[in-house]
This record gives C-alpha cells, sequence and structure tokens, in this order.
C-alpha cells in the first residue's frame, strides 16, 4: 500500500487515485535560459522515480512536465544575445532534453510550453474577474486578490500576517494588496513582438504563476492526482497555484503534493549568487551519467542532497560494486515476484514513501548474494530491481570500462596496504570504514573477494 508524504497535511498519506487505476500527475519544469543545474536534476530524476515505481506498481500514469518558455529572464537574455526568443529557448530545450536522456530520464507523456496556451491561461484569468478573485491594477497589469482566497497560505504554514510583515512580495503602484501577484503583464515598451499577446486586458503576456494552473487543467483536468516540484516551489508559485486554480474552477485543485529537497553545497544551498552553482554538462564532464542519477537515487528524494567530488566517488564505487557483481555472471531475464523476499522488501521502500535508500540497500544484498552463489537468478532479479529505478540496464562489462583511465591504477602495494587497514577496521567492528575502503577500492577498479578463513584476494575489474 503505497503512503506518500503530502505537503499540505505534512503527514504520510495512503495513496488513493481519483480514479481508480489511473494517475494524473503534473510537475513544474524548467525555465529555458539556460542550461540545467544539479537542482533541475534532482527534479528530473526524483520524479522520473516517481512515475517509473507507480507504472511498476500497475498505475497507468499520464505524467505532465511543464516547460516556461516565456519570462522576464528569457526576454532579458534573448535581448542580451541579439537574438529571437524562440531561438534562445529552441536550444536550452534541446539541451535540457539531451540532460534528461543522459540521466536516464523518461520523456514525459505531455511537455506543454507555456506560449502554447496562452489562450488557456486568459480562460483561466477571466473565470478569475467574473468570480471576483482578479483585478486590473492602476499600471494595467491584471492583478489577483490574495486576501480574497480563504485559505491562501495552507500549503506553506504561511499566514497573510506573517506575509504582510516579512514584505515577501514587492510593493507595485495600482496593487490592492502588497501580497497580490499579476496575472497578466501589460506590455512595457522595448519588449519584443514576439513577448506579447493580444487579451481583453491588453497586448501583454502571462505571469509566471498563472502557466502552471493553465496548462495542468487543461491536460489533466481541474481536480488530479500529484503536483510536484523542487521544495523552493513551495511558496510562492505552488501556493498561488492553488488560489488561482481553485479559485477560478471551485474544486479541489490537488491530492497530493510532492516537493523535493534542495541540492546543497558544503551545508550551503546551491544557487548562483553563492557561487557554488554546478550544471548538469559540468558535471557529467566528471562522472558517467548513470553514477549522477544513483548519486541522487541514494538520498530520500525529501532530504537534502549535499554535493561533493567525495559523494559522487563514493557513488561511483558503490554502483561499481553493484556493476561488478553482474559482469561474472549471465543474468537469467525474470518477471519480477513481489512475493519474493528480496522484492517484498524492495516493494515495502518504495511503497513508503518512496524510500529509494532502502530500496537501493536491497540491491545490494542481491549483490553480495550474486557474489556468494554465482546465481543466474539473483543476477537477474538485481538487474530487474535495479531497472525500476533506471539503474543496471547496461552491460556490467561496457560500464566498468567506461571507469575513468586512472581507474584501477593502485600500486599493488597500496592496495594491500588498504586491505590491511580494511581488516584493522573489520576487527576493531568499525563496519562502515571497512565499507568504505571497499567502496574506495571499487571506485579504483579494485574488486575485493573475501575468503573462508578471513584471508582477502583482490582483482583488477
Amino acid at each position: 500500500m503505497l503512503k506518500i508524504h503530502n505537503t499540505l497535511l505534512r503527514d504520510k498519506q495512503v495513496f488513493a487515485p481519483i480514479q481508480p487505476g489511473l494517475v494524473r500527475i503534473y510537475v513544474c519544469g524548467m525555465t529555458v535560459y539556460d542550461y540545467c543545474h544539479l537542482g533541475h536534476a534532482r527534479v528530473l530524476v526524483v520524479f522520473d522515480m516517481v512515475t517509473r515505481w507507480l507504472r511498476a506498481s500497475g498505475y497507468r500514469v499520464v505524467y505532465v512536465r511543464n516547460i516556461t518558455d516565456i519570462d522576464d529572464k528569457i526576454i532579458r537574455r534573448a535581448q542580451e544575445n541579439g537574438e529571437s526568443i524562440q531561438a534562445l529557448t529552441g536550444r536550452y530545450i534541446a539541451f535540457m532534453q539531451e540532460d534528461a536522456a543522459a540521466l536516464g530520464v523518461l520523456k514525459p507523456d505531455h511537455e506543454p510550453r507555456a506560449t502554447q496556451h496562452v489562450a488557456a491561461m486568459q480562460r483561466l484569468i477571466g473565470a478569475l474577474e467574473h468570480n471576483g478573485y482578479a483585478y486590473v491594477a492602476a499600471n494595467r497589469d491584471v492583478c489577483y486578490s490574495v486576501r480574497k482566497f480563504e485559505g491562501y497560505g495552507r500549503l506553506s504554514g504561511k499566514s497573510l500576517e506573517d506575509l504582510r510583515a516579512g514584505e515577501r512580495v514587492d510593493v507595485m503602484e495600482g496593487k490592492h494588496d502588497p501580497l497580490d501577484f499579476v496575472l497578466w503583464k501589460h506590455a512595457k515598451e522595448g519588449e519584443p513582438p514576439e513577448a506579447k499577446w493580444d487579451s481583453p486586458w491588453g497586448s501583454g503576456r502571462p505571469g509566471w504563476h498563472i502557466e502552471c494552473s493553465a496548462m495542468s487543467s487543461e491536460l489533466l483536468g481541474p481536480h488530479f492526482d500529484i503536483h510536484g516540484g523542487g521544495q523552493d516551489l513551495q511558496f510562492p508559485h505552488h501556493e498561488n497555484e492553488i488560489a488561482q486554480s481553485e479559485g477560478a474552477n471551485g474544486c479541489r485543485f490537488v491530492n497530493y503534493w510532492m516537493h523535493n529537497g534542495f541540492v546543497r553545497v558544503d551545508d550551503e544551498k546551491m544557487s548562483k549568487s553563492l557561487g557554488n552553482f554546478f550544471t548538469i554538462r559540468e558535471v557529467l564532464k566528471q562522472y558517467d551519467a548513470e553514477v549522477v542519477r544513483f548519486f541522487i537515487l541514494r538520498a530520500h528524494y525529501r532530504s537534502p542532497l549535499n554535493y561533493s567530488d567525495a559523494h559522487l566517488d563514493d557513488a561511483r564505487g558503490a554502483l561499481t560494486r553493484l556493476y561488478t557483481a553482474l559482469k561474472g555472471v549471465a543474468a537469467a531475464p525474470v518477471q519480477i515476484d513481489w512475493n519474493e523476499p528480496h522484492a517484498a522488501r524492495f516493494r515495502a521502500a518504495m511503497d513508503d514513501d518512496f524510500n529509494t535508500p532502502e530500496a537501493i540497500a536491497v540491491l545490494f544484498e542481491l549483490a553480495n548474494e550474486v557474489n556468494r552463489s554465482h546465481s543466474a537468478a539473483a543476477a537477474g532479479l538485481l538487474k530487474a530491481l535495479g531497472g525500476v529505478l533506471g539503474l543496471l540496464e547496461r552491460d556490467p562489462v561496457a560500464f566498468l570500462q567506461s571507469l575513468p583511465a586512472a581507474v584501477g591504477h593502485l600500486a599493488a602495494a597500496d592496495i594491500e596496504a588498504r586491505i590491511a587497514a580494511r581488516a584493522a577496521a573489520k576487527k576493531a567492528k568499525n563496519f562502515n570504514e571497512a565499507d568504505r575502503i571497499r567502496a574506495e577500492l571499487l571506485a579504483q577498479g579494485i574488486v575485493l573477494e573475501d575468503k573462508p578463513g578471513g584471508a582477502t584476494e583482490w582483482r583488477r575489474a
């Protein structure tokens, strides 16, 4: 029985789709004016994992992940580059899709672009105006009247008084309240023609928040099962989506809200302003894309993900250990029997709010069994369960040969010294250190085989 941590209720809930057997899920995608960074990678991989597990659980899934291809940053970047908005966004959409494919992310069922759904956004704004939630400000922008929506702040846990005291929304001339946000932006002088659409409120373009409300309701209906995105979108973006969608449609918007945690570098949130910003492409120059996927999935999706070369090196070593177990055994094709003990533990972990760290621990249990027994059935199950997470789908020899050239060039004396250190750690019952040394050697292409009597032999993968 799948349980999902619902941000709205701050607790795990048993998952029950609106329509039995069908799951409709919407995830906020990228604003395409630059390369995707590791924060984007986490969103891509996490919700790819979620949809893969829902499908493996027997659900039919309709997965929508949008693309924001019009906003202030896009207009500014295109003008700085001296190119059209379409040329800029088209280029970075292609880069994003290349990055996603490299990370093993399956394409969503729908990938709507904001510029293709402006008419739907205008209809939604019209409904909000009709229902008394929207008004035309003095500067001719159309704004949402936050205080008219009962329950604003329930997703983020913020009260209107706290928001007002914290001045979290810029005061704009003509707004009825500083908390109100823009639904339709009146065209400004100097903006290119491709950034403007005719509307009942004059030439302009949609605000950012209205995009997702319009595209999700158009493709999934006004009430659907799961809405996901990064933790940074919880407020104000997702809070505003609820206000817009429920204000316009008069019904509940989403049943389950999911948010993945931040990517952190040296215990600080990764951001351009701090100068600790890494694009997916930069990381993939140094690490295999499956290693990056494994690194992301080895942490629970709601927890912070701490980026460092050391953590990625450790992930590479751990993934190498799994592939090494498969290297010498012909994995038998298997249809997963979810009553088999390993598969049952894997399923229990994934049904507990997509607990991928526990699920991956099951993969290592199976790898140990394969190393001991050389069982083709165990190898087949290891490969099949890994495939549910989008892992272990490559030829083991090809993966091991793809490791960096520097891997596997430790001198024999260095290897023996590390084996001795591992033996000392095991004797002292410091098994975490012993496992770390094994993983470190695996990352450098050195496979350890413990023999009866306590001896350890090694070989190069």
